[in-house]
């Protein structure tokens, strides 16, 4: 959004950028930027809470008043991706001591998360990696985890994306194998904090920050929450 900012304030249209990542503001010196520290997938904020996103839309518009950029000023208020209890959910014991628990465990759920695809009649898992990849993907990401150049795992696409499709493989089979209701971003609580295979991604995470990876290749592989 903020290079197609630039396109469009050439062709003399003014423009307004809310984003989640102020670092690419910054980077990328967006004409105008309203900053708002909200989860991914929640632009205006609060879901089902119309005066709030009026006040974020009102804060972001009224930047156009500023003729010239780059302009970047803060929303007043944020929202953490933490709220409510994580899911609870009944995760399987440990099958083969020999394997990384990541692997042992994404290996033990593939029968919840085959009965999560028949149920629903589709998957979002497939972008980079397929369910039967998930495992080889996690034997890569363990490589890196242990101090292994990120850039020399081939991961046939972005890593961003094969994330993707590992979260996306969790979130799908807790449908079958919760023990709660669902609340808030529980779901993603219980990935990152309860799943052997959530934890090594943050691992992952910040072992690609330390070894100086681009801001974007490491940032994107959990909500902003999870770098603090």
């Amino acid at each position: 959004m903020s290079t197609l900012a630039h396109v469009f304030e050439a062709a003399g249209l003014s423009t307004v950028v809310i984003t989640p990542m102020r670092f690419i503001a910054e980077k990328m010196k967006t004409p105008r930027s309203l900053y708002a520290e909200f989860p991914l997938g929640l632009p205006l904020g609060k879901p089902r809470d119309p005066e709030f996103q009026r006040s974020v839309l009102r804060a972001a518009f009224a930047l156009l008043e500023r003729p010239e950029g780059p302009v970047l000023e803060d929303f007043p208020e944020t929202i953490q991706s933490k709220d409510g209890e994580p899911l609870v959910c009944s995760l399987p014991p440990r099958y083969d001591p020999d394997l990384h628990p990541a692997i042992d465990e994404a290996k033990a759920l593939r029968s919840a998360y085959d009965r999560a695809v028949a149920a629903n009649g589709r998957t979002t898992v497939g972008r980079v990696i397929t369910a039967d990849e998930i495992p080889v993907a996690l034997e890569k990401l363990i490589r890196i985890a242990n101090g292994k150049p990120w850039d020399q795992q081939d991961f046939g696409g972005s890593l961003m994306f094969v994330v993707h499709d590992i979260r996306a493989y969790y979130e799908e089979l807790a449908f079958e194998i919760a023990d709660s209701a669902f609340e808030a971003w529980g779901a993603e609580r219980w990935f990152y904090e309860k799943t052997e295979t959530g934890k090594l991604i943050l691992e992952v995470s910040r072992e690609m920050r330390e070894a100086g990876a681009p801001v974007m290749e490491w940032y994107m592989l959990a909500p902003g929450s999870r770098h603090r």
